[in-house]
């Protein structure tokens, strides 16, 4: 047996499950040796959710990621030889036409996202499933990638930890868990295990459920929680007798019962013989903090597996029984079924990145079996080379407030998502009931009097629109259309858009609190804002200047959109509220590598912003300034930052506008906020809900949203956002930058369509939400570029001021043309857009009030 080593250059905690075991490869793979694994239980594991896994992949989701990281793994296990690829359906019952509808999206969402599913009819749900009862199902949908790990994901990570070790990358320790982490000057050092403490440059957290008690060991915690998940074998089964497959019959999901089943193939085979069910507890979903499961010893079954609660469990059985009469004709196998311990995150997606506390710790939890390879390979990728081939925001531990890692904060939104595990009919604006009102504004009593219809993003509730302007849905009735269909309608108010056309007449005011502010200062504050910012940042001309800027990567490709203000003493960033975490710490990580003398300091919580907006603005905000004539063009211009007064209160202002309109941002003291917002109202302007700002007057002026249509899988001149000139001084990206510049043109451009013609095959005009595939008219396929990446709305909105619905999406070089005819399917049906814009180019120029046509 191998010596324990004392040194490492990466030990990966929790090497025994698929999560870890890909890490593993992955790492070997990019060319990382001498990686050590450790795992608490056997190698493969024997405890890990792994252990018990159902082992079938699914592609159908409605994001891009997702789908990207389950095909890849697809691919991953068939090319190892360990995959069934036997195809899978979802069904619809009869009556249930809310589940219909969702099947019809999840297939447009497979032509954006790359995966093959379907519509099938109930005749063909019954050939390929003769289980099912055909009378009960009014369609469903058929995905041919769909399949079984086999034998099981436990089998594949024994093959790949076994691969590592013979290439000699890797060295396994089973029944070695980590007791705690060394830890030094903001850096991991090692792990401390009861053979011995391994020294080490990278420590890699794969250890699925006991993930969070790992991070606790470094001081920090992790929004994953455990949730039951019933499992239940009934048999004997031998439709498939010796034919010595692992699975049969495609894989079946009754989502509107939370449920799925498969048969486990030959008798002769392992686990075979049996028709498995499995439910998701859509309810009342059972969850258990990690540091509660029992130790090995002490587990009847498993740590990761608990005893089955009837009970609990009997109505969704005997609605399947129902559907598949055969459960009820079986017997039920008590002693193989149980409850599984699975991974629920507070917001759905993995655990994935470096911590935010220590260097050199990283984490990849939260993964099932369907995504394990594509999320070792990001990893993999993002520990070699700083970055992923697709953009890894929506995953990365990075991402969340601080408010967001309390206990019950987690313990709140995961018991939310356990509930949506396998009901992924969730509306794309669908808000989280728990862990609310966090962060107000200063003046949100005054917003609630006012009927704030509020939403939440990074803790802030934001007001939509207001109840008290249903009056103006009356004046702008012809322009402010009704949505007939409940799923367009739902969480929109559509006095949003009579706000904003109420605004364009006269004058508005939106609360912008929700923006997440960081002051960089420091000798080299100037320096180190001129290397992350692609804009020039430098200067004594910019000094009392707001300069629109972008982050870009080592690749030149975006990583985050934002604001500097060049302050006497400092650089103030003005950043979205979903962006912050991640680049404050990006800020912070630049510093300490590139040796700039600064600090980074979050200020979101010490000022609030106000935007006033509108033909009117200036007169109406010169009623409330101490100083009216400051306010004039020529002595207030574009982009100028200037102190000013109101109601007694010191403002800094910012001559700018994310809606068109010409006005300002005014940015205060939080205590201040409230005086400003009274005398910013006392001049007759109203208040216009975030809805105008974020959705449809931005799209009208065409402007990027960062983490929708700002992507790393995208350059700064193909989304339209280069400038004429590149700065003389270095930046992060600056050569890749170039080298995107030298190309006669770009592999493809962002781009802003129109809908033509917005009335469904039922005749229902469509006010389409969410991400939608751009198709060509004549042969029905979604765009794909020279890149390989596939075009897809990344923000929809119906435009109030040009009245019609507004996309923004990436269309390959061919087809960037202004006035090109295309589709995009919604809900299954087909709508004609054209190419309104190639690049930034405004529809509405308020200054001209008229749209472009």
């Amino acid at each position: 047996m191998a010596a324990f080593p004392e040194h490492a250059k990466v030990v990966i905690v929790g090497l025994g499950g698929i999560v870890g075991a890909s890490v593993a490869h992955h790492l070997a793979l990019r060319g990382w040796t001498d990686i050590v694994g450790i795992d608490a239980s056997g190698i493969p594991t024997d405890i890990g959710s792994t252990a018990h896994a159902s082992d079938f992949c699914y592609s159908t989701s409605h994001d891009f990621l997702s789908c990207w990281t389950t095909l890849y793994s697809i691919d991953f296990y068939e090319t190892m030889g360990h995959y069934a690829r036997i195809g899978g359906i979802e069904v619809a019952r009869v009556g249930d036409d809310e589940r219909m509808t969702e099947i019809r999206r999840k297939v447009s969402s497979g032509k954006a996202f790359g995966t093959r599913a379907r519509l099938m009819e109930p005749a063909e749900i019954k050939e390929k499933f003769p289980l099912v009862e055909e009378s009960m199902v009014q369609g469903g949908l058929w995905d041919p990638d769909a399949g079984l790990v086999v034998p099981r994901s436990q089998t594949v990570a024994g093959l790949l930890v076994d691969g590592a070790e013979r290439n000699g990358a890797l060295r396994s320790f089973a029944n070695t868990p980590a007791t705690a982490l060394v830890l030094e000057g903001g850096r991991i050092r090692g792990v401390v295990t009861p053979r011995g403490t391994i020294m080490a440059e990278h420590v890699v957290v794969c250890a699925g459920l006991w993930g969070r008690t790992v991070a606790a060991m470094a001081g920090e915690d992790l929004p994953v929680m455990p949730i039951d998940h019933p499992l239940m074998f009934f048999g004997p089964f031998d439709a498939f007798a010796g034919t010595g497959k692992d699975i049969g019959w495609p894989l079946l999901r009754d989502q509107g019962n939370s449920a799925y089943m498969r048969d486990t193939g030959d008798p002769t085979t392992s686990e075979g013989g049996m028709i498995e069910w499995g439910y998701y507890e859509e309810h009342a979903p059972r969850l258990v903090h990690p540091r509660e499961l029992l130790g090995k010893a002490e587990a009847r079954i498993s740590p990761s597996q608990r005893d089955l609660d009837l009970e609990h469990i009997m109505a969704p059985l005997e609605r399947a029984i129902e559907l598949t009469p055969i459960l009820g004709q079986l017997g039920y196998d008590e002693r193989r079924s149980f409850n599984g311990l699975l991974q629920v995150t507070t917001d759905g997606n993995a655990m994935v990145g470096e911590s935010r506390k220590h260097r050199g710790l990283w984490y990849c939890v939260g993964v099932w079996v369907k995504d394990g390879p594509g999320m070792g390979k990001l990893l993999a990728d993002w520990m070699t080379d700083g970055r992923t081939p697709i953009d890894h925001a929506r995953i990365d531990v990075a991402r969340f407030y601080p408010h967001q890692l309390g206990e019950e904060f987690i313990a709140g939104r995961c018991a939310e998502a356990a509930q949506k595990v396998y009901n992924p009919g969730i509306h794309p604006r669908e808000p989280f009931a728990t862990g609310r009102d966090v962060r107000r504004s200063p003046f949100w009593e005054r917003e609630k009097a006012l009927g704030g219809h509020f939403m939440e993003l990074g803790g802030w509730e934001r007001a939509h629109g207001y109840a008290a302007n249903a009056h103006l849905i009356e004046r702008y009735a012809d322009r402010v259309p009704v949505r007939p269909d409940a799923w367009d309608n739902r969480h929109f108010w559509r006095v949003s858009n009579a706000e904003q056309l109420a605004m364009s007449d006269d004058c508005g005011l939106v609360n912008l609190s929700h923006f997440a502010i960081l002051d960089v200062a420091g000798p080299d504050h100037v320096a180190m804002m001129e290397w992350v910012c692609a804009a020039r940042i430098g200067g004594d001309a910019n000094v009392g200047k707001g300069i629109y800027t972008h982050f870009l990567d080592d690749d030149g490709m975006v990583r985050a959109d934002l604001t500097v203000f060049r302050m006497a003493d400092r650089c103030r960033v003005v950043d979205g509220a979903d962006a912050g975490p991640r680049d404050d710490l990006y800020l912070r990580r630049v510093a300490q590598d590139r040796g700039f003398d600064v600090t980074v300091t979050d200020v979101s919580e010490r000022y609030v912003t106000i935007g006033i907006w509108g033909p009117n603005a200036r007169v109406n905000l010169q009623k409330v300034v101490d100083d009216p004539d400051g306010l004039a063009p020529q002595a207030f211009p574009f982009a100028a930052i200037r102190p000013v007064t109101i109601a007694g209160k010191p403002v800094t202002a910012f001559r700018i506008s994310y809606v068109g309109e010409q006005g300002w941002e005014l940015h205060m003291a939080y205590e201040d906020g409230l005086a400003v917002w009274d005398a910013l109202r006392s001049t007759g302007a109203i208040a216009v809900g975030i809805e105008t700002y974020a959705n449809s007057r931005r799209l009208e002026k065409s402007l990027r949203l960062q983490n929708a249509d700002l992507l790393t899988d995208y350059n700064l001149l193909e989304a339209g956002l280069a400038r004429p000139k590149v700065k003389e001084a270095d930046f992060r990206g600056k050569a890749k930058h170039l080298e995107h510049r030298a190309r006669p043109h770009q592999p493809a451009m962002l781009c802003t369509l129109v809908m033509t013609d917005n009335r469904d095959g039922r005749g229902v005009a469509r006010y389409p939400v969410g991400i939608l595939p751009v198709l060509d008219p004549d042969t029905g396929e979604t765009l794909v570029d020279a890149l390989g990446r596939r075009s897809f709305t990344t923000s929809i909105a119906y435009g109030p001021s040009v009245g019609k619905t507004i996309a923004l999406a990436y269309l390959p070089w061919s087809h960037a043309q202004q006035g090109r005819r295309l589709d995009v399917e919604y809900f299954g049906d087909r709508f004609p857009v054209e190419v309104a814009a190639v690049g930034y180019t405004a529809l509405y120029d308020p200054e001209n009030l008229k749209p472009r046509s």
